[in-house]
């Protein structure tokens, strides 16, 4: 299991970034970068080539549905590609603390969810579709990860052992995502 260290911050902004730059070497962060990395090379090479050919054999209305989703899931995989290196930049130091908190706010999580039923959606290519799929669980998994960030930067220290628990939540998320 990997140690996540128990340092005691002196603000919040320090806490948000210890335990990050601590999650951020383990095994558990690299899954989930790699997962992250590869999917964005994977739509990238879909929507290049097969996908291309895929979108031409829709109607119009699947030509549109396949133009709107194609656009929410690079949108979507871009904000989650940001946050991940922005995590991986604060481990390796290659980023201050105060200018991570400032990238942050460039990165919205909460507007990159599955979107509203498109018209002409049920042509979509299963292709595209499972790629689709993946980069809404990924950001499932990033946002419970965030929103984990954000609570532990709230810990003023009342919590007997606040990175015990923040390594059982951890647990909790990867051994769900497993299943």
């Amino acid at each position: 299991m990997t140690d996540f260290g128990a340092r005691q911050p002196d603000t919040n902004t320090e806490t948000l970034i210890d335990f990050m730059a601590r999650f951020a070497t383990s095994e558990q962060f690299n899954k989930v970068f790699q997962e992250g990395m590869s999917l964005v090379e994977e739509t990238a090479n879909y929507l290049d080539g097969p996908g291309r050919q895929d979108a031409r054999t829709l109607d119009r209305h699947g030509s549109i549905a396949y133009a709107t989703e194609s656009m929410r899931l690079t949108t979507r995989l871009m904000q989650l590609a940001s946050w991940l290196l922005l995590q991986r930049a604060v481990s390796a130091g290659e980023l201050s603390e105060d200018d991570a908190v400032k990238e942050k706010t460039r990165i919205n999580l909460e507007e990159i969810g599955p979107g509203s039923e498109l018209s002409g959606g049920d042509q979509l290519p299963d292709s595209l579709t499972d790629l689709v799929d993946r980069s809404l669980t990924l950001h499932q998994r990033v946002l419970r990860l965030d929103q984990m960030i954000n609570e532990r930067s709230e810990i003023t220290g009342d919590s007997d052992n606040p990175v015990g628990d923040q390594v059982g939540k951890l647990q909790e998320i990867f051994s769900a995502s497993q299943k």
